[in-house]
């Protein structure tokens, strides 16, 4: 399994200032971090590493390759809990998203319902909110099917954070095998779960990891935040039990790639990376 990085290494930056960076941190692999539908006024600026879902896949990849890069996953995290609206990332971008991917050979696409914003979100029933989440991916699941992706559900809302959540929406839509996981240490452990539960309970559904820890001053927020972007300490020196989520995954050969979720120096990237080799290649 390779350790790469998601690209928001340089805020305010292009996605080729990104993929520098990644590289010079001494990396061979990234996610496509940040996506959009149609033109981005900040990515045509160079202030944004976002990419859009209506452009060239394969330009892409050649910027990808420029840098000496591998693609190892492509990010819709969508808006699943809200009402149906072109303003709102939802069912056609995760659509879009996942062409996107089989035209360049990307298996795993990520996605997540997110915490409600609205009103009329945050009063739905936790079976309404099953339901309105299945229901915006059912299409999804049976184009990932038709292209040979996988459509991975992240924690990082009120369902997915959940053992359970996970469990009803995947039964909701009937199991289906292109629908799987994505583990995020840090989101399931900030939103209450045992990570080291969900990766046992999940294991054969999990194709890509989030690696991030978090430190003491998390613990009140704990079961009331739904994810968080990224940490600030070196994986492994927090509260998580990082090592426990490894000594369960870490014979599934189906995780090729994984993804450091973490924003300081260099410096701290690679010694989280070398952390999680150290204990996945034991």
């Amino acid at each position: 399994m390779e350790v790469g990085v998601f690209l928001a290494l340089e805020p305010f930056t292009s996605l080729e200032r990104n993929l520098e960076c990644a590289k010079e941190a001494g990396f061979t692999c990234a996610d496509i971090t940040d996506t959009h539908a149609s033109g981005s006024m900040f990515a045509s600026a160079g202030l944004s590493a976002s990419v859009s879902l209506d452009g060239n896949p394969f330009e892409i990849k050649r910027t990808f390759e420029k840098y000496g890069m591998n693609i190892m996953t492509l990010s819709a995290h969508a808006s699943l809990l809200e009402p149906s609206s072109p303003a709102n990332f939802a069912t056609s971008e995760i659509m879009k998203a996942i062409k996107f991917a089989a035209a360049i050979g990307i298996r795993d696409v990520i996605t997540t319902e997110t915490f409600a914003k609205s009103e009329w979100a945050k009063n739905l029933s936790y079976e309404q909110t099953v339901f309105i989440t299945a229901e915006k991916l059912y299409e999804p699941c049976r184009m990932a099917a038709d292209y040979g992706v996988k459509l991975c559900l992240e924690p990082h809302g009120p369902l997915t954070d959940s053992i359970t959540g996970i469990g009803d929406v995947m039964e909701l839509l009937g199991n289906p095998e292109a629908l799987g996981v994505n583990m995020d240490t840090g989101n399931s452990w900030l939103g209450g779960t045992d990570p080291v539960e969900l990766a046992k309970k999940y294991k054969d559904k999990i194709y890509h990891i989030h690696w991030k820890d978090l430190g003491e001053e998390w613990l009140p927020a704990r079961g009331t935040r739904y994810g968080c972007g990224f940490s600030t300490i070196e994986v492994g020196t927090g509260v998580i039990d990082i090592k426990g989520v490894i000594d369960v995954l870490k014979d599934r050969k189906e995780i090729r790639y994984s993804t450091l979720e973490v924003a300081g120096t260099p410096e701290l990237l690679r010694a989280s990376a070398q952390y999680i080799k150290k204990y996945w290649d034991a």
